[in-house]
């Protein structure tokens, strides 16, 4: 369960905190004077229903002078697209299937439904339209490998209060069977115990079907599909320590130029995770991140660790890199997800999401802000 929200909000520098002040100062005769934008927006059924219920898609004109259509694939999509000025879509509800086995950086990697596909069309046809966002740049998070080397760019961040925030440690798997496993792990800087996931991070059923192993023997005849990404684990073996994360987790949620977050459990720390594997037959432990993350009692009585966790969390250095993040990967809702590693206090970044639901976010305030973000992306588009 998330913890009670933490309404940290970070603007992007003075200016757009003045424009900010604006907006609140903004009379309802004002407001009404807005041109209104036709937001069309198309997801899965559920997504779509879990985000009108909180409020993102109201019937009326949004206080910006939003009104939100729902697109649908079960009618002419092209006279429901010439309707709205601004498309925003989930695209990764609608892939069939990933081909990462070239090194295409190309949204051409993925197959998406045939109404996607249709959609995918119009808007190479018109480039002008307004799009929340386009397809190439939903591919970096479509892709494990390809996200975690654009991750290795913060290094290039100046370091927060005392740490640094970066990316794991990690080894493309081609091969669980591997004779020169062991060597590859060391030159990767890997130790155990690692979490494997498929390269393939969303949009397929087996994408988050994940293990944490913790010998080379474990990776053999593991189920989790190839190829693979070896990650180092939070709680790597450093000078024959383990280094932690408290089974504290950090959801970073990037909306426009606001930043938010809001605090989870996570996984146990890496003695306790070693000592379920033995309860376990000393087998990996495997699982499905989307139902259920290895837990055991034993994690829930860290509380003092857990505390000093969150004394750590540099919400300045987060906030440095969800802004680097926003002008590397160029998308205007996305999320992320950090975990502090004991000791060293380095922000590790371990898993990128494109359109998240940001429900740990109170509605009276990421509501807003997700129309603010809308409204941003259509006026930046007709500069």
């Amino acid at each position: 369960m998330a913890s009670p929200y933490n309404p940290e909000r970070v603007d992007r520098g003075s200016k757009e905190k003045d424009r900010e002040d604006e907006h609140s100062d903004r009379s309802v005769d004002e407001e009404l004077s807005i041109t209104t934008v036709k937001v069309g927006y198309l997801m899965k059924h559920s997504r779509q229903k879990d985000f009108a219920k909180r409020g993102t898609f109201p019937d009326g004109v949004t206080p910006n002078g939003l009104l939100f259509q729902r697109l649908s694939f079960e009618k002419p999509l092209l006279p429901q697209l010439e309707d709205v000025d601004i498309i925003l879509h989930k695209a990764t509800d609608e892939i069939i299937s990933v081909d990462l086995r070239d090194s295409t950086e190309s949204s051409n990697a993925i197959t998406y439904t045939k109404g996607m596909q249709e959609l995918k069309r119009y808007m190479e046809q018109h480039v002008e339209c307004c799009v929340i966002d386009p397809l190439d740049k939903i591919y970096p998070v479509v892709d494990r490998l390809k996200i975690q080397q654009i991750l290795n760019g913060l290094e290039d961040l100046p370091k927060g209060r005392c740490c640094s925030i970066r990316g794991p440690n990690f080894l493309k798997v081609d091969d669980f069977n591997d004779p020169e496993m062991d060597q590859r792990l060391s030159a990767a800087k890997l130790s155990f115990p690692s979490i494997v996931k498929p390269q393939v991070a969303c949009g397929v059923a087996d994408a988050h079907s994940m293990a944490i192993v913790f010998k080379s023997e474990d990776f053999k005849n593991l189920s989790v599909p190839l190829p693979a990404v070896a990650q180092a684990s939070m709680d790597i073996l450093a000078a024959f320590e383990y280094v932690n994360h408290s089974s504290t987790l950090f959801k970073i949620y990037v909306i426009g130029k606001k930043v938010f977050y809001a605090v989870k459990r996570s996984v146990p720390n890496a003695d306790i995770l070693t000592k379920m594997a033995i309860e376990n037959g000393s087998s990996p432990l495997i699982f499905d991140s989307l139902k259920s993350l290895p837990t055991s009692t034993d994690s829930l009585h860290g509380g003092e660790s857990s505390r000093a966790t969150l004394d750590h969390f540099d919400i300045d250095l987060v906030t440095d890199a969800a802004y680097w993040l926003t002008r590397k990967l160029h998308l205007t809702v996305f999320g992320f997800d950090v975990v502090v590693q004991e000791g060293s206090n380095d922000h590790v970044i371990v898993d990128v999401n494109y359109l998240p639901s940001f429900k740990e976010v109170p509605d009276d305030i990421a509501i807003p802000a997700f129309w603010d973000a809308v409204r941003e992306k259509f006026e930046s588009m007709k500069i």
